[in-house]
């Protein structure tokens, strides 16, 4: 049996197509909202330490560096829900085709993009 696949792949020169993008996301969201969680969970800590504690939590977030990882936090969480539910409707039957699947990914981009801003805005 002669055996053509390539040896070495290089990932640079591979075109995912975008389930597989929203697929990879989905799981680096939960990379980000694992992470995030130690992140808020100090600050809820120093917050209930002491009112001194909550000044402290007060002003860290109004700097834009704390501001901006929350936000990251966030989009991760709101991401991750949203894909997480286009999951859960896709193991009901729904959109099993290859182009159901292709809809429910640039649905989910969308819907994403959308309340991603709507939270940088509310955080701004």
């Amino acid at each position: 049996m002669k055996d053509n696949r390539p040896k070495n792949l290089e990932l640079q020169t591979i075109h995912f197509p975008l389930p597989a993008i929203t697929s990879i996301l989905h799981r680096i969201s939960g990379v980000i909202i694992f992470v995030g969680i130690a992140i808020l969970l100090f600050l809820l800590a120093e917050s209930l330490r002491s009112e001194q504690g909550f000044a402290n939590v007060q002003q860290w977030l109004t700097a834009p560096l704390v501001k901006f990882v929350v936000w990251g936090i966030l989009a991760g969480l709101l991401y991750h829900l949203i894909a997480g539910i286009k999951h859960l409707i896709m193991d009901t039957g729904v959109g099993e085709t290859l182009q159901g699947g292709m809809n429910a990914a640039r649905l989910v981009v969308i819907v994403s993009v959308i309340t991603i801003i709507a939270a940088g805005v509310w955080i701004w």
